[in-house]
């Protein structure tokens, strides 16, 4: 408990002595130019490619653009809550997709290789 309070006590000191240093100067005092701007740091994650999440997020976003309300709403739960589709079920979508097609040899490798990348 009583370490509490003198760090309670010591936060208050600094937060207190942090504002008084930046207040404005003087009326008759000159001020001088800071060194650097004062601009906040952004941080390199930020700077990156975006995540999956965010990536999904904004593709939600896009497609939620014309709802509004409950609708919307009820749009990105399950935007943002759908799977990636799994590998298995992807191969099963191409092959339909290829028998459906009647491909051979190299045109089907292309084909399944295209297919696969896209779904």
């Amino acid at each position: 408990m009583n370490k509490l309070l003198s760090l309670t006590a010591l936060s208050l000191v600094l937060s207190f002595s942090a504002a008084h240093a930046a207040d404005a100067p003087a009326a008759g005092a000159k001020a001088a130019a800071p060194a650097t701007p004062a601009t906040p740091a952004a941080p390199a994650a930020s700077a990156a490619a975006p995540t999956k999440q965010q990536t999904r997020m904004a593709t939600c976003n896009a497609e939620a653009a014309d709802k509004k309300g409950d609708e919307r709403k009820a749009f990105m739960k399950t935007c943002l809550s759908n799977k990636p589709e799994t590998q298995q079920n992807k191969m099963k979508a191409c092959n339909a997709d290829e028998k459906a097609k009647t491909l051979k040899g190299a045109e089907r490798k292309a084909f399944m290789s295209e297919c696969l990348k896209n779904k």
